[in-house]
């Protein structure tokens, strides 16, 4: 059983759902996200997204983009992701982290490279948004072999075949985007047809699901819990990550992770 696995398992346990922290790389600048990264991981994460800045974000909005694109002017590399991941891991040896990536550096680099860096610098999984269930076998498949974790999408719009087809390729849980369109903070969220769509996927897949894009208040965070496995902060973490607010990420962390914890009997 990997970190992931186990992390889940216990806070499931617990009654509490994972709070997943999503940052970028390099933004807004190197030695600051690595501050952003320890000051998330210090309060209360229990998974850490970690962002690898691309050119082409297609699932991102506009905060997130800005964070690939300011990354990348920075001269930010695949070596100083896996080098980042590599020191937070001697610190945080109990975190599962899951890189959060595009294909196409994968496919760069080329798949039995990077999945033995990523391993190598204590990374758990991928995540890959452009990767459709339907094509990730070769890449899972040497991922299997290096212990790594694919976490594949789920959307509003996924058919009953579609879920059944992601949840029989994923390995320990779903990441299920909340809402049509790209990545970034909303004021409201549909929680009654998410409720509804959690619901369809629960009877069709026991692999657990923490839920993204759009969480950018503790009451989103707290409803949430009631319905997913775990919820994923990313866009406004970013925000504060870039502002240079490492304070006001290290206290919004610790709001959001109470707000993980919950009694989730009967719901």
């Amino acid at each position: 059983m990997g970190r992931l696995t186990e992390k889940l398992a216990r806070l499931r346990t617990d009654g509490e759902s994972a709070l997943v922290s999503y940052l970028m790389v390099g933004y807004p600048s190197y030695e600051v996200s690595l501050k952003a990264f320890y000051a998330v991981l210090s309060s209360g994460t229990d998974i850490l997204e970690i962002g690898f800045p691309f050119s082409d974000p297609v699932a991102d909005g506009p905060t997130i983009q800005q964070a690939h694109e300011t990354a990348l002017r920075n001269g930010i590399t695949s070596r100083h992701v896996f080098q980042m991941a590599e020191l937070m891991r001697r610190d945080f040896p109990d975190v599962p982290f899951l890189l959060m990536t595009y294909y196409n550096p994968i496919f760069r680099i080329g798949h039995e490279k990077f999945c033995t860096l990523a391993r190598e610098s204590g990374i758990d999984g991928f995540l890959v948004p452009d990767l459709p269930p339907d094509e990730c076998e070769p890449l899972r498949e040497t991922m299997h072999k290096h212990g790594l974790s694919l976490v594949l999408l789920a959307s509003p719009t996924s058919t009953e075949e579609r879920l059944k087809l992601i949840c029989g390729k994923t390995d320990d849980m779903v990441y299920y985007v909340s809402v049509t369109g790209t990545t970034g903070t909303r004021g409201e969220l549909p929680l009654e047809t998410l409720k509804r769509r959690l619901a369809l996927y629960r009877s069709l897949c026991a692999k657990p699901v923490v839920v993204g894009f759009g969480v950018s208040r503790a009451e989103q965070v707290r409803e949430i819990s009631r319905l997913a496995d775990g919820v994923v902060v990313g866009s406004l973490l970013v925000r504060l990550a870039g502002e240079r607010k490492i304070e006001d990420l290290s206290d919004t962390v610790k709001k959001f992770k109470e707000a993980t914890i919950i009694n989730r009997t009967g719901g």
